[in-house]
Parts: C-alpha cells; structure tokens; sequence
C-alpha cells in the first residue's frame, strides 16, 4: 500500500514558476512508475507527466513539454514536478500517482494511488 501526499504550488504569475512535491509511504516505492496530473474546474482530469521507477524515463503531454520537468528521489520517497514559464492555462489541481504495474502510461483508470491534490492558480 502506497500514500501519497503532495505539497508546494500556489499562485503564480504568468511566466513565474513553482514547484509541487509528492512524498509517499510505503516500502515499494522505487518500484513504481508515477505520474502527475491536473484537473482544472469542469474539466477532465489529464496527464501532465510520468517517470519510471528509476527516473530513466520521462514523459509529458505536449502543451508542458520544455516547460515542466518530473524528476524523483526514491531514497526520499518523493516525486517533484518544477513548473516553469507558468501560463494561466497551467491553473489546476494537480494529483500524483502511483501504479503498481512497472509499466509507466498516460492513462487515469491505470493508476492505483492518487494523492489528495495541490491547488496550482496562474494569474495573467
């Protein structure tokens, strides 16, 4: 079992930067792939990024890629996203996630653990 607790975000202004942290519990926590998330009010939660277990593997969806960057500690247990050249677009609640299949993917319904959420507010 796997909890996740994200902190850090905030409000920023266009073109600023920040940086939301994920720390879990759990003693396999290096194994899993984990991935961010946002969901922005009346929208569909989606992809922001994903690394695998090592940090070898990175991927992002396309509007943040140059952007943003994941990176993980699994000596720390954390998962941190840096957010950089903030647009207003970027407002959302952002989750991490966990899965326990090695496999890293895109896809909400294949994530097992989710964190409560972080609120990340743009302002232009």
């Amino acid at each position: 079992q796997v909890q996740l607790v994200e902190s850090g975000g905030g409000l920023a202004q266009a073109g600023g930067s920040l940086r939301v942290s994920c720390e879990a519990s759990g003693r396999t926590f290096s194994a899993y792939p984990m991935g961010w998330f946002r969901q922005a009010p009346g929208k569909a939660r989606e992809f922001v990024a994903g690394i695998n277990w090592s940090g070898s593997y990175t991927d992002y969806t396309d509007s943040v890629k140059g952007r943003f960057t994941v990176s993980r500690d699994n000596a720390k247990k954390t998962v941190d996203l840096q957010m950089n050249i903030l647009k207003p677009e970027d407002t959302a609640v952002y989750y991490c996630a966990g899965r326990s299949d090695p496999r890293p993917t895109r896809r909400t319904y294949e994530y097992d653990y989710w964190g409560q959420g972080t609120q990340v507010t743009v302002s232009s």
